[in-house]
């Protein structure tokens, strides 16, 4: 497949600017998504970033949301937004599939907790967003909108895909491993990934320790206000409080000081992705803001060594973790239908042993404890969200190795579309600390705004 056949500039249609005009009365949810509609027509046979959609039942949300704006009562400000969800997670209205064979056009009958959340604002759940297999690693059909022949990244990819061209405004997505920084990263779209346990995953097909529900978005102000107002209605992981903080997007602060986090990665980076940072930092710089890395401070030396293996940590909890369901879809219900990642997956899990799985816990909280001393030294770090622009094929989802620290970590990041290599998206990743997260979104607030004035 070629690129796009026709001049198509992938542009982000950001909702919240709009709620102003709803306001007014110079525009409605209905017109909204009547234009969010009119990309799909014309997109969505290219990008394939969706896997079903609910567009009578999205019509007539939006007629509510519209009469609740007119009448100046409405639900949240996110009312009437349309938002596609990560079909790894639960949806009353549509099939979820977690696009495995196994479940195509299964239906549950009942809406995540975080889908349920989002309704009970009065968003509008348009469709169902491409994931890979179980959100792991066997990619799905979509594209990337800026070069159909170019990965969108995964799990995540639908929703990064959909929000990039302007089909949507927001998508629910996942990460346990990159499934968000990266193909934010790709597609040129924010990323949230907040801290672990601060979104209800109930009815979330997405079971393992690290992992958290995530935003893409048009806007860092959508990224924050979306994630708020689920946990405002739907709390944490069971037992967690989860996401807190203003219910609007933080006001942009400026950080004392920002850690620079080659991670184990670096080495992968692309020519013009250093290069890309490297301005990044200068730029920062240039403003007053200090910034320490692993040869000026031994703090970030550290933490650099403690979470240079994270790619190989993360992935062995993973195995363990995916024992089950996997052991009852080979055993009860069709092996065949799994793709051979998953079947290989299963075969490891069956080798580990419960003490190799405490091990790897127990690493995985020394190198938490490492990271975590580096709060001391700044408000947050800053790295790559990819190595580079998204790699040509559709056969991979990419290297996932900048965005697997904070997974590991269970640190809140954000993958801001920033940079540019070799003339395609790429993201700089700003991680944080632990349940610190409206911290992350006001200093990532303040590093955008500079460097949006630097590019000016």
């Amino acid at each position: 497949m070629n690129n796009w056949s026709r001049d198509l500039k992938p542009e982000m249609r950001p909702f919240l600017p709009a709620t102003n005009a709803f306001v007014a009365g110079r525009d409605t949810p209905e017109a909204f998504l009547e234009r969010c509609l009119t990309a799909i027509e014309e997109n969505e046979r290219n990008v394939l970033a969706f896997v079903a959609l609910d567009i009578a039942g999205a019509r007539r949300a939006a007629a509510e949301a519209t009469r609740r704006w007119q009448t100046g009562k409405p639900l949240s400000p996110i009312d009437g937004m349309p938002i596609g969800v990560k079909d790894i997670m639960e949806t009353a209205s549509m099939p979820t599939g977690e696009g495995s064979p196994l479940f195509r056009g299964r239906r549950t009958h009942r809406d995540a907790a975080a889908v349920a959340a989002l309704r009970a604002a009065g968003a509008i759940i348009l469709g169902k967003t491409v994931t890979t297999e179980f959100a792991a690693v066997e990619p799905g059909p979509t594209h990337n909108p800026w070069d159909l022949n170019r990965t969108p990244g995964g799990s995540s990819s639908g929703s990064a895909a959909a929000v990039a061209c302007g089909l949507i405004p927001v998508g629910l997505g996942t990460q346990v491993i990159g499934s968000t920084i990266r193909p934010a990263s790709f597609c040129g779209c924010y990323g949230f990934k907040p801290s672990v346990n601060a979104i209800n995953r109930g009815g979330s097909f997405d079971y393992k320790s690290h992992s958290v529900t995530t935003v893409l978005a048009a806007s860092l102000d959508e990224a924050w206000v979306v994630a708020r107002q689920i946990s405002l209605r739907a709390g944490g992981d069971y037992g967690h409080m989860g996401l807190d903080g203003p219910l609007s997007v933080p006001s942009p602060e400026r950080p004392d000081s920002i850690v620079f986090l080659r991670t184990g990665a670096w080495a992968a980076a692309s020519e013009d992705a250093r290069k890309e940072i490297e301005k990044t930092i200068a730029t920062l710089w240039d403003a007053g803001v200090r910034i320490h890395k692993s040869e000026t401070h031994p703090a970030v030396a550290a933490a650099e060594e403690a979470i240079s293996g994270a790619a190989g940590l993360a992935g062995l909890i993973n195995i363990w973790e995916d024992q089950w369901p996997l052991n009852t879809y080979a055993r009860d219900i069709d092996a065949s239908k799994l793709s051979d990642v998953m079947r290989r997956r299963l075969e490891s899990a069956a080798e580990m042993s419960q003490e190799k799985y405490g091990a790897c816990l127990a690493e995985r909280e020394r190198t938490r404890g490492v990271y975590e001393k580096l709060s001391e030294v700044a408000s947050v770090c800053l790295t790559l969200s990819a190595s580079g622009p998204a790699p040509v094929g559709l056969h991979s989802t990419g290297d996932p190795s900048f965005a697997i620290p904070a997974s590991l970590l269970g640190i809140p990041a954000i993958s801001l579309p920033v940079l540019r290599a070799d003339g395609l998206p790429l993201g700089l990743q700003i991680m944080g600390f632990r349940n610190k997260d409206s911290s992350l979104i006001a200093n990532a607030g303040f590093i955008e705004s500079m460097l949006q004035h630097s590019h000016a």
